[in-house]
């Protein structure tokens, strides 16, 4: 079953029809002098669409990706797993040096798939469909979610469109996908987007991790001018406008409260770089408005430690900053089987940054967070496809 926007407006338009010179009633009920009015319906794409999208759920196959342990709210986590930019046509073996590190948990943090590959424009995201269900074939990824909780969020390819935002039409239809496939909990389905918190261990050992959504809300880039010179790190320029947002309003208001919550180290995950301004690709940095204000809600929580992770660049790195007297930490892990090159020193020198302190990888990769209760330390670590340690890094909260 296949549709299109302009169908959706079609049928909508006709469907709405008869209310649009509805009569105006006077109070008592009878017919005012003036017999009727033209009603001015504007409908969103979402609104458009979603009579489509509840016909369409109820005759195609949704994936799923299969069992999954819960992670016991009791549990004191020492061992995170990390990983972004697994394409579900590429091969699955990275699920096994990841299970042979024993993390309790696996964050899930973007490009889960690449579902925009191929598609044709059509409202039922054919294409972001097929692509989990590819997935969900792998029998290297089931078997390692049958063993491993897991937590996800999405980035632009599993959301439907490279680089899209809040403007994506089919935004619904994606998220209909991304929970059905994932077995999102309850919170997460019963609002917008694809955020989601959860506080794990004893008091004295609470992790709260913090998946944003960096897609549903977001309002579109702004654009570099196209120019024979432009610089090849990237092609938009920072958004300087208050009224462009990266999570939206209730999403904001959301995060202030989650941070409120008592908790002893906070994993915040954002599919797109957070600290580093040193390129114009997707990230943070295109809305330094926004970017500021994520680092000083952050600096604002409630007393803890805190750890940012990242995906998104299919390149792999560790970042610190100070805001306002604070050192922050950002460990970006990408790709796990996407690679776009194996030259680590030539990935280094091409995007020069002072706020990465590590080469920047662009072989495949995974990371851990690794915690030390007694020692109050967490140290980051990025590992290759065979499990081989490409870099560490500690600090102490």
């Amino acid at each position: 079953m296949r549709f299109s926007l302009l169908a959706a407006t079609a049928v909508v338009t006709t469907v709405l029809a008869p209310f649009a010179a509805a009569p105006i009633m006077a109070h008592d009920d009878e017919p005012a002098q003036v017999k009727s009015a033209p009603v001015a319906v504007s409908l969103t794409p979402d609104q458009l669409l979603a009579p489509y999208y509840e016909a369409l759920a109820q005759q195609v196959d949704m994936p799923v990706a299969g069992p999954n342990p819960a992670l016991a709210a009791g549990t004191t986590l020492t061992r995170i797993a990390v990983g972004s930019c697994n394409h579900q046509n590429a091969p699955q073996h990275m699920w096994a040096q990841i299970a042979s590190a024993n993390p309790q948990l696996f964050l899930m943090i973007g490009d889960n798939v690449y579902g925009d590959n191929g598609w044709d424009a059509d409202a039922g995201l054919e294409s972001l469909r097929s692509a989990y269900a590819m997935q969900a074939s792998h029998r290297e990824f089931t078997d390692f979610r049958a063993r491993v909780p897991m937590m996800a969020t999405w980035d632009d390819h599993d959301y439907g469109l490279n680089d899209a935002g809040g403007n994506f039409p089919m935004r619904r239809w994606g998220e209909t996908l991304f929970e059905t496939f994932w077995g999102s909990s309850d919170a997460v389905r019963s609002r917008p987007g694809v955020y989601e918190s959860s506080i794990t261990g004893p008091e004295g050992r609470r992790v709260q991790v913090i998946l944003l959504d960096t897609r549903f809300f977001r309002s579109d880039l702004k654009r570099a001018e196209w120019s024979r010179e432009r610089p090849p790190l990237g092609g938009y320029v920072p958004n300087e406008s208050l009224d462009a947002t990266m999570l939206g309003d209730t999403q904001w208001q959301w995060l202030e409260q989650e941070l409120a919550k008592p908790a002893d180290l906070r994993i915040v995950v954002s599919s797109t770089q957070v600290i580093t301004t040193a390129h114009q690709f997707e990230g943070w940095t295109n809305m330094p408005v926004e970017r500021n204000r994520l680092l000083e809600t952050l600096r604002q929580r409630e007393a803890s430690g805190m750890v940012i992770l990242s995906g998104d660049r299919h390149a792999a790195g560790i970042y610190k900053t100070a805001h306002r007297g604070e050192t922050m930490w950002e460990l970006t892990s990408s790709s796990l089987n996407l690679a776009f090159g194996n030259d680590i020193e030539r990935s280094t020198a091409r995007e020069p940054d002072a706020a990465r302190i590590t080469p920047f990888f662009p072989i495949e990769n995974y990371g851990l967070v690794d915690i030390d209760w007694k020692a109050k330390a967490l140290t980051m670590t990025l590992k290759g496809n065979t499990s081989d340690t490409l870099a560490s890094q500690t600090f102490n909260w």
